[in-house]
């Protein structure tokens, strides 16, 4: 009997502990600055996340480096991340901007920097349009202030550079800029017309601002990806569209003249990206 006592004794005093412990925890959630996520637990990885800086270079290190001009297609299926509705690639570049985080640029060198009134310009479109009054019948004339829909960015021009590190021994690339493009849609017959860069961002600049914004993904909501983890490891779909040459002649420029223009350029551009990868490949011998 003296055993069976000292077993219940147990058993109640091992009770109580839990029951202390569970409102303890309990106590802890409800004084939590924010008791309520949408989530199992909170998020902090993506936050904690640091960006790696660049690696020291010299000159007399790096003995060949060509640039490269890539054209993101964000309807493609790899890339649709850039489409997100709740925060699109292009609104996260915005608001950069806006917070002047970053400098928006009107060329690729970086050169010539834009005001915060010049990207709004950009940003926001202005359209006269008619108004008929119901009552008399009068035609006015309305100016109405729209701004970008993110939806309407379909393609992102991004300028990197290829070297060779010899330090390394290893074939290397770094993004140098990254432009949003905007399609100019013929209103009468409704076809593109031709599209054009809005703005230029600095990469390097932007990287670490990436790093705090987050990718979703439809595969896993656990999986912590940042914008910055997208482009460090090339998570994204592009095809070359132009090469440093001397006459700074884009693929387009050379099959201008051809019936199959746009089936020639996406040739040429995995010719090219053949020729990259064929070159790293050759800088090994056995």
């Amino acid at each position: 009997m003296k055993i069976v006592f000292k077993l219940l004794f147990s058993f109640i005093v091992l009770l109580f502990a839990f029951n202390a412990q569970g409102q303890s925890d309990d106590n802890g959630m409800k004084e939590s600055s924010e008791p309520y996520i949408d989530d199992v637990v909170n998020r902090t990885l993506t936050f904690e996340s640091k960006v790696l800086p660049y690696e020291s270079l010299r000159e007399s290190d790096i003995p060949w480096s060509k640039k490269y001009w890539r054209l993101i297609e964000t309807r493609e299926k790899l890339n649709i991340a850039f489409r997100n509705p709740n925060r699109a690639f292009f609104t996260i570049l915005i608001d950069k901007i806006k917070e002047g985080k970053i400098t928006a640029f009107e060329d690729e060198f970086f050169k010539e920097p834009l005001t915060n009134e010049q990207v709004q310009g950009k940003i926001f479109k202005i359209d006269s349009v008619p108004y008929y009054d119901p009552e008399t019948y009068e035609e006015t004339i309305e100016v109405v202030k729209s701004e970008i829909n993110p939806e309407n960015i379909n393609r992102y021009r991004i300028k990197e550079i290829w070297y060779f590190d010899k330090e390394s021994s290893m074939l290397k690339v770094r993004i140098l800029g990254i432009s949003p493009l905007v399609e100019e849609i013929d209103e009468v017959t409704g076809e593109l017309k031709y599209e054009l860069p809005l703005f230029w961002i600095y990469y390097p600049e932007l990287r670490e601002y990436l790093a705090d914004e987050p990718v979703p993904s439809d595969y896993n909501d656990m999986f912590p990806m940042t914008w910055y983890d997208l482009f460090e490891n090339r998570m994204f779909s592009s095809y070359i569209i132009k090469t440093s040459n001397i006459l700074d002649l884009r693929l387009k420029d050379k099959f201008a003249k051809s019936n199959t223009e746009d089936m020639d350029i996406l040739l040429e551009s995995q010719r090219l990206k053949e020729e990259l990868f064929n070159f790293e490949h050759d800088l090994w011998s056995y």
